[in-house]
């Protein structure tokens, strides 16, 4: 019989989300995108754009998948700040602000940690990426 393996928990993180709605509806995110508050997207302080995360709310256990598009929250001790199609999802539009769980399920590479050169080559394999769809 073959030894069990190991396997490492995915890194999570815990605290409050909030969510932002019409007020920043079309504006431009810190990742360049327009924020469209129907897409299942969130503001996160560190985790890189384009990391996708599932949150869920420790008060009614209902969890969503959402894309770290923006920065935030910037409110207290909140640890995320989702969208409000996000928000729905987890039926927290009404509380505003919820206990929550989040694990990190597809990391972003952070580009800044690479060399100049490598930048270039991941940018223009994107670009090209996005041509083809």
């Amino acid at each position: 019989m073959p030894e069990p393996r190991w396997v490492a928990p995915r890194p999570s993180q815990h605290g409050e989300a909030s969510y932002y709605a019409d007020a920043f509806h079309g504006r431009t995110t810190a990742s360049g995108e327009r924020f469209d508050m129907h897409e299942l997207t969130a503001a996160h302080r560190k985790l890189a754009f384009g990391t996708q995360v599932r949150v869920t709310n420790r008060d009614n256990g209902r969890a969503v998948v959402v894309r770290i598009n923006d920065r935030g929250p910037y409110h207290g001790e909140r640890v995320i700040d989702l969208s409000y199609g996000a928000a729905r999802e987890l039926r927290m539009v009404d509380a505003g602000v919820v206990p929550v769980d989040i694990e990190i399920l597809r990391p972003q590479p952070a580009l800044a940690t690479l060399p100049a050169s490598d930048v270039i080559t991941v940018a223009a394999l994107r670009a090209t990426t996005e041509e083809v769809r």
